[in-house]
């Protein structure tokens, strides 16, 4: 992963963080990132990990209250939610995704809010959206763009970032798009290719002509920590959604195009891919490019790892 930029400690040296989903791939990096960066952690997991700073177990984010809760309990300056329930494609309970998805976030971003903090001049609450909310949107997407969700994981993902922007000032949701790195789980693209470089099998693949905005997960995670760190109201206009800023790099390219990129930095054999061998599924997006333009204008920044250091970084991470 990057290196935690010294802005990052200047800001967050000694603060309380909450990071609710800590355990997933991207609340990970996230909160080892402001570990890096010298805040005060703490890691809500439901189950248990050893490897992440300041971590609470036992935390059942489907039990409603759960988050309040623990956000009243310990009074932190900013909280990051990064639950979510769905993007496996094994999680398909419906009830349980509108609990996650669309209620929690608007019950934690109210708890957040109302917590005391002294001299923190940043939001109070950064909640993680989906590039799924916009769903079958076209045209270049920006914040602007109406949503037209079709997945039962982009809808609930949508409804929990209209009641982010209900709560009001100080609360934010970064909508993502294809986040790759390390803390992928097993069956994802990347993992996917590196565990045929190691094995030497045959892997299936789509004809890989659609388009994607590759993240990588240390600058998700950048990206979002420099999101908590804006004063409320940002500069410039914010619009009808302004509590929505899409976080991405500005190059849209083939999945044919990342995939042969990191078989060339993995060492995967051009014979081992199979191209054409799956179907595209219906659920996939299909758009022009993601316009940046907020997350730039708020922030000063954005995403620019290049897609061998990602995968470099990431091998690295497997070792």
């Amino acid at each position: 992963m990057s290196m935690t930029s010294p802005w990052c400690s200047h800001v967050y040296r000694d603060r309380r963080v909450l990071v609710l989903g800590a355990s997933g791939f991207i609340g990970q990096s996230v909160a080892r990132m402001l570990a890096n960066a010298q805040a005060k952690v703490y890691s809500a997991v439901r189950g248990s990990a050893r490897d992440l700073p300041g971590v609470i177990s036992g935390v059942d984010l489907s039990i409603p209250g759960t988050a309040a809760n623990l956000i009243s309990a310990l009074c932190p300056d900013i909280v990051f939610n990064l639950a979510g329930y769905g993007i496996d494609r094994t999680e398909r309970d419906a009830a349980l995704a509108r609990r996650i998805n669309a209620e929690l976030p608007g019950e934690a971003a109210a708890a957040a809010i109302h917590t005391e903090s002294d001299s923190w001049s940043g939001l109070r609450f950064v909640h993680v959206g989906s590039a799924l909310e916009y769903g079958v949107a076209s045209g270049d997407l920006d914040e602007e763009s109406e949503p037209n969700p079709t997945t039962l994981y982009g809808q609930t993902k949508l409804a929990g970032a209209q009641a982010v922007s209900q709560v009001g000032e100080g609360c934010v949701t970064a909508r993502l798009f294809t986040v790759y790195g390390t803390g992928e789980i097993k069956g994802r693209l990347l993992p996917s290719l590196i565990d045929a470089a190691r094995t030497g099998s045959h892997l299936p693949l789509t004809d890989g002509l659609q388009k994607r905005h590759f993240t990588y997960v240390g600058d998700v995670a950048e990206g979002l920590l420099r999101m908590g760190s804006m004063r409320w109201p940002p500069e410039g206009p914010l619009g009808r959604n302004s509590a929505i800023v899409n976080l991405a790099t500005d190059k849209l390219l083939t999945v044919k195009h990342f995939v042969l990129e990191a078989a060339r930095v993995i060492g995967l054999r051009s014979s081992q891919l199979g191209f054409g061998e799956l179907l595209t599924r219906e659920e996939e997006m299909s758009h022009l490019p993601v316009t940046m333009r907020r997350l730039r204008q708020w922030t000063g920044w954005y995403p620019m790892t290049e897609i061998a250091k990602g995968v470099e970084e990431t091998i690295g991470a497997y070792v």
